[in-house]
């Protein structure tokens, strides 16, 4: 699942490469990526429209649009979400359309290291949704599991601050509480927005907590050292390419060793996923 620093890099190309080009043409006939909306409905909002900011909350993405012709009135938010391997492909003007274009054209971002073209040819309906723009250019969202959503003026009430904006006083409020289990807490999309499974267990290896501890018996400087361990794992994996880039996640798995110390990784369902920690150094 892409977590915020995939979805932060997708926002990024966007932003780089898909503003104030204008929509000529949108391709919303998958009705299942593009549900509640019927096909056609999203083109009507958006042709003769412009992208003019990309925004991003935890793993939530949306794209601001302009007004139709010569209004000033914003147009309708555009959610993107990539859902367990969505990809971003932004192609230049005049870029070429099909696999040419997916393997060389353009700027592209992914959930992972696979690329659209890495594996042998790729069905065209595995392009689940793409805006035309009046330079020739697109911008395409690669969805080979069809489990991304695209949508209009999506619902961003119930998610909490950004995991990676959240300071450090807010977050020892929102994350210090309950009883839940510490990891659970993290991964509660209301409390923090934006940490997945892998940088969970990234974040407790590196504050080395337990993540079945509940979460109200830490600390004051329990929480200050997991909101540092967060912000530099958040940095970590936006500098190198993802959060399979952490220290930790290569360790992940039966035989895997704690790389501080050495110690065998245990392994255990919490908060509805699964867990790896170091009994040793997260005791």
């Amino acid at each position: 699942m892409p977590e915020l620093p995939e979805v932060e890099s997708a926002r990024a190309v966007i932003e780089r490469s898909a503003l104030e080009r204008r929509i000529v043409s949108v391709d919303d006939t998958d009705s299942y990526e593009c549900r509640p909306h019927a096909p056609g409905e999203i083109a009507s909002a958006l042709v003769g429209r412009r992208l003019t900011a990309a925004r991003r909350r935890g793993k939530a993405m949306w794209c601001e649009t302009s007004g139709a012709g010569r209004s000033r009135t914003p147009g309708p938010l555009l959610g993107i979400h990539l859902g367990m391997a969505g990809r971003i492909l932004v192609s230049p003007a005049g870029g070429e359309a099909g696999e040419r274009e997916a393997d060389t054209g353009g700027d592209y971002v992914g959930s992972g290291p696979e690329r659209p073209g890495d594996r042998g040819p790729q069905k065209p309906e595995w392009f689940r949704f793409t805006l035309g723009f009046d330079d020739g250019g697109s911008l395409r969202l690669f969805d080979k599991r069809r489990l991304g959503r695209v949508r209009l003026d999506p619902d961003l009430d119930a998610l909490g601050p950004d995991a990676g904006e959240v300071g450090v006083a807010d977050f020892r409020r929102l994350v210090g509480r309950g009883t839940a289990p510490l990891k659970a807490r993290l991964l509660d999309q209301g409390t923090l927005a934006g940490i997945g499974n892998l940088l969970a267990d990234e974040v407790l290896w590196q504050a080395r907590l337990d993540p079945r501890r509940p979460a109200g018996e830490l600390d004051h400087d329990e929480l200050t050292e997991l909101h540092a361990a967060l912000r530099c794992g958040v940095r970590r994996a936006l500098r190198l390419g993802g959060v399979h880039t952490g220290e930790v996640v290569a360790h992940r798995h039966a035989g895997g060793h704690c790389p501080r110390c050495g110690a065998e990784m245990q392994r255990a369902t919490v908060g509805g996923r699964t867990t790896w920690w170091c009994p040793h150094e997260q005791a």
